[in-house]
C-alpha cells in the first residue's frame, strides 16, 4: 500500500527540495523496471525508461497536485514515456519470449524446475497477449494498482478497466493452455 508520504515528498520536490526524489527512486525504481520489463521483454529499454520517468518527473514537477495517489501520476508518466519511447524508435513493440525475469524486491528463494517452466511459460502467455490487454494485468496483478487508480490512468470508467482485465485473463488462460498443449505434444 502507498504511504502518504510519497504524495508528501513529491510536494516538497516540486517545491524545490529536488533531492527527496531520490528517496522516490529508491522506493519505486524496482517495480517501474519491472512493469516496463513486462511490457517491452527488454532489460536495456527498461533501464532507459525508469531513468526517463524521474528525469519527466523532475521536469515536470511543477505540474504535480498530489491530488491523485503519487503512483498514479507515476504511471501516468511512465505510460507516456513508454509509448513516446516506441514511436521515436518508429517500430512496433516486439516482445520477447526469452525475455528477462523481473527484479525481485524479495530475496529469491530456490525454485524447483517445474515451478520455473509454469513461470517461462506463462510470461509467454504474457507476451502473445495484446499490449492493451497485457498492460492491465501488468498494472492490476504485478504493480498492485486498484481499479479506481488504473481508471483514473487509462481515462476510462472503473467497469470498463474490470471488463478488460477479466477479457484479459481469459485470454491470458487460453493462451496458457495453448502453449502448454503444443509443449505437451
Amino acid at each position: 500500500m502507498e504511504s502518504l508520504s510519497d504524495n508528501l515528498i513529491m510536494l516538497k520536490v516540486r517545491d524545490g527540495e529536488i533531492g527527496k526524489l531520490g528517496i522516490l527512486f529508491e522506493r519505486h525504481h524496482v517495480s517501474l523496471y519491472n512493469y516496463f520489463l513486462r511490457q517491452t521483454g527488454k532489460p536495456h529499454a527498461s533501464e532507459d525508461l525508469v531513468q526517463e520517468v524521474f528525469l519527466r518527473m523532475l521536469k515536470y514537477r511543477q505540474g504535480y497536485r498530489g491530488e491523485s495517489p503519487f503512483t498514479v501520476w507515476m504511471y501516468r508518466i511512465a505510460r507516456n514515456s513508454w509509448v513516446d519511447y516506441f514511436k521515436k524508435a518508429k517500430r512496433e513493440t516486439s516482445w520477447n519470449e526469452e525475455m528477462e525475469e523481473p527484479v525481485s524486491e524479495e530475496p529469491n528463494p530456490s525454485e524447483h524446475l517445474e515451478e520455473n517452466q509454469k513461470l517461462a511459460q506463462l510470461r509467454a502467455a504474457l507476451a502473445k497477449l495484446s499490449p492493451e490487454k497485457r498492460e492491465v494485468l501488468v498494472l492490476s496483478r504485478y504493480q498492485d494498482m486498484k481499479y479506481e487508480e488504473i481508471a483514473e490512468l487509462l481515462g476510462c470508467a472503473v467497469g470498463t478497466v474490470k471488463a478488460r482485465v477479466h477479457r484479459a485473463i481469459k485470454d491470458l488462460k487460453d493462451i496458457y493452455f495453448e502453449l502448454s498443449h503444443e509443449k505437451a505434444i
